[in-house]
């Protein structure tokens, strides 16, 4: 099965039904086709084919979801980019992956120009929305002045196999360049088919992208929803108010909003005076969630909440924190302790938890290990690094560098990235734990926790907070509360109040940022 499947049956089925809808714009799934062959045709006739990398820079817009689809069916692959790094990251993406031609959103035309000269001729530039007449000049290509000129017909079939690679999605790359992770029609066929079972999403129901769509806590549904010829409704990226105004005014029913989101929306003064009662599911994702977070959450939106683990490597779900029905009747306090797991094994994947010597830990939820994947949704390969993908997988099972608990009912929960476990008087602290204590105390927004150099332990247990607007608290009440509720050699030593935490370009908490600050601040003799 390839990826043509899912917008060639919404066609056949829902031909006049509202599929799109992107500011005051909507468009049918068979306006929708047309326009996706228009763009299928315009980038044959700049000579992009198969197995050629089509590099996209731009927000969320209804034309990025024509780009996932228009350069799939000619068998091309879609290199999604993270606009929030810098213009020399960018620059390192498209030259790792090769790009033939990049798609860019006119916002960022100044950043690409400072690059341009360095692209030379090997990578073509089409400006979005680019209109006839627009004044980009001579030689400059317009997106919307070449679907002008193209046939809204399809393009010429090419043999596109399972196995044929269909996106490349480089990770953030925070500490140096990111590794490219070559991503099939296999992959992200199995990985759409399982969400449409897990989440039971069918063509009622209407999607909001808000989380960035060059990024898989998002880019998931652009072929789940499209499968089942629901809505895609879209705004540029996330804002409080305007993924509010969009949830009341287009009746959504389910979105991805990683945790810092949810974060966002809860605390968002005006939140009670929209209208959300469209919503049935939120998910949740990118990071840990805090059980405080998943009870708001629910509590403001009335709507269930699923969490999901999975990576960039795996499509991206590997577990989702959908309950099974004999825990249903559990305490609401159980409950919210299952809902903010990292979940149970998600359909199409394989799960372990293992030791140092790849033997499976105790179903416990205490004995920590690393979870290890296989599955139909796990990546082909590391785009052009043949070691690090053999790395990688050991006996066909991949190893993410997550630690996690398992309990009797085969849910997990996160305790750490096997890089960041902080090692203080020869004890491991597992930084999620201490970080959930830290998410109940009623003024904290945001937390951190990292380990920072210390003379006497090697390292002490630092946690970074933002509080929440109109709170406050002070370093030795968050030490305090820190110590009624867990083991004395987990408790910070020390608290800093920041306004807000540093993000990746994914809007994750970037901690390994935070690391590099101190660490490099104790060499400076600073914090």
């Amino acid at each position: 099965m390839i990826l043509t499947v899912p917008l060639g049956k919404a066609l056949r089925l829902y031909p006049h039904k509202r599929a799109i809808v992107c500011g005051d714009a909507s468009w049918t799934y068979r306006e929708f086709g047309e326009r996706v062959n228009r763009l299928s045709q315009a980038l044959l006739s700049l000579g992009v084919g198969k197995g050629d990398r089509v590099a996209v820079l731009h927000r969320n817009c209804h034309r990025y979801l024509e780009c996932y689809f228009a350069v799939m069916q000619i068998g091309a692959v879609l290199v999604p980019m993270n606009y929030r790094l810098t213009p020399m990251s960018w620059l390192s993406t498209i030259e790792d992956a090769g790009a033939k031609l990049i798609i860019v959103e006119s916002p960022f035309r100044e950043q690409l120009d400072s690059i341009r000269d360095s692209l030379g001729e090997s990578c073509r530039v089409v400006w979005s929305p680019g209109e006839l007449n627009s004044g980009l000049g001579q030689g400059y290509l317009g997106y919307e002045a070449l679907l002008s000129e193209a046939t809204p017909l399809p393009p010429p079939a090419v043999a596109i196999g399972a196995e044929d690679m269909v996106q490349i999605y480089y990770t953030s790359g925070t500490t140096g360049q990111g590794k490219g992770v070559v991503l099939t029609h296999r992959n992200v066929c199995i990985h759409a088919l399982g969400t449409i079972a897990e989440f039971k999403i069918d063509d009622r129901d209407v999607w909001l992208h808000a989380a960035p769509m060059f990024h898989l806590a998002d880019a998931w549904a652009v072929w789940s929803i499209t499968w089942v010829g629901g809505v895609h409704v879209v705004v540029p990226e996330f804002g409080e108010q305007i993924v509010l105004e969009a949830m009341e005014r287009e009746r959504v029913t389910l979105t991805d909003l990683i945790p810092t989101m949810l974060t966002a929306l809860v605390n968002f003064p005006e939140v009670g005076e929209y209208n959300h009662s469209g919503l049935r599911l939120l998910l949740s994702g990118g990071s840990p969630i805090a059980e405080t977070l998943v009870q708001s959450t629910m509590e403001t939106f009335d709507c269930d909440l699923v969490q999901g683990y999975g990576l960039t490597e795996t499509s991206p779900y590997v577990a989702v924190s959908v309950l099974k029905d004999n825990l249903r009747g559990l305490s609401t306090r159980e409950q919210m302790r299952y809902r903010a797991s990292m979940g149970r094994e998600y359909i199409t994947a394989e799960l372990r938890v293992v030791d140092d010597h790849g033997r499976d830990v105790r179903p416990d939820g205490q004995q920590v290990g690393e979870i290890i994947i296989r599955g139909e949704g796990v990546m082909k390969e590391y785009w052009r690094l043949p070691e690090l993908t053999q790395m990688a997988f050991k006996d066909g099972w991949l190893y993410s560098g997550d630690m996690a608990v398992i309990d009797k009912e085969g849910y997990l929960t996160f305790v750490d990235r096997k890089r960041d476990v902080i090692s203080t008087g020869g004890k491991k602290v597992h930084s999620a734990q201490v970080e959930n204590v830290l998410y109940s105390h009623p003024a904290v927004l945001e937390a951190a926790v990292i380990g920072v150099p210390d003379e006497e332990f090697g390292q002490a247990v630092k946690a970074v907070v933002a509080l929440k607007e109109g709170h406050e608290a002070t370093e030795e009440e968050i030490i305090q509360f820190c110590r009624e509720r867990m083991a004395r050699f987990r408790v910070p030593k020390s608290v800093d109040f920041v306004p807000s935490l540093p993000k990746t370009g994914s809007a994750k908490i970037a901690k390994v940022l935070l690391k590099e600050e101190y660490w490099k601040g104790a060499d400076k003799g600073v914090h």
